[in-house]
């Protein structure tokens, strides 16, 4: 465990400490701040709760975003540059290697997920909204970010560059957000398999509507493990080729 935390420590001070995380950072929040003010606090009256609603909705955009941006990097780039070969020729697991990359990704996306919260608040000046709405809005990005970190890492793994794995990434997550879609041109089984990965429409709408879903957080979190497994097995492969 103190191995997996120390690789983690690694990858968060590298977002911290170079242009890259505080470029994503800053990105984030400022789509996030105008797509706001723009069309979450309009001028025409509106219940509160159908503002923060249309928050967690923007902010869902650009949290999927950011971990594709902030995951794509943790393979691809260290192959790139020949560190990895110092990663792999050390004592430690693949799985280690791997979890210790995730939770440092995860670590610096909740970081930014969190600095947004001033955003809920504001909606606390002239209206009043639920802290069980907002809790379960970003339980629901967190759950989100789980799973972009963890397929912007298995993108990582399979690709050699930097590009082709944030287009693996993309490609993946879109297959998951189209799910809803492809559940209605398809025939069963393949509607109800697609309807259940539809990343956005089944599972992040309730915590955006302040509902916590016990079904989608255990979507979240298989989905994200199967990915880390996914990856972790990539990895093997490619150390022992």
């Amino acid at each position: 465990m103190k191995t997996i935390l120390l690789l983690a420590k690694r990858e968060l001070e590298y977002y911290i400490n170079t242009i890259w995380g505080y470029l994503v950072l800053g990105i984030v929040l400022l789509i996030d701040g105008i797509l706001f003010n723009a069309f979450a606090l309009t001028s025409t009256p509106r219940l509160s709760s159908d503002v923060l609603e249309d928050f967690f909705y923007f902010a869902s955009g650009t949290t999927m975003v950011a971990g594709i941006l902030l995951a794509m990097r943790l393979f691809a780039e260290e192959r790139q540059t020949g560190t990895l070969i110092l990663l792999e020729s050390s004592p430690i697991s693949d799985s280690q290697i791997v979890l210790g990359k995730f939770l440092g990704s995860i670590g610096f996306l909740s970081i930014i997920t969190l600095l947004s919260i001033y955003m809920p608040i504001l909606i606390q000046v002239n209206g009043k909204v639920s802290w069980g709405q907002i809790g379960a809005g970003y339980i629901g990005l967190f759950g989100l970010g789980s799973i972009t970190i963890a397929l912007g890492i298995f993108g990582s793994t399979l690709a050699k560059s930097q590009l082709f794995s944030a287009i693996t990434g993309v490609c993946l997550l879109v297959l998951m957000l189209l799910g809803w879609l492809l559940g209605k041109v398809s025939s069963p089984p393949l509607d109800e398999i697609f309807s259940y990965i539809a990343l956005f429409d089944r599972h992040f709408q309730p915590f955006m509507q302040g509902r916590i879903n016990t079904e989608s957080l255990i979507f979240f979190f298989s989905v994200t493990c199967v990915l880390l497994v996914l990856s972790t097995r990539i990895q093997q492969i490619r150390r022992q080729a």
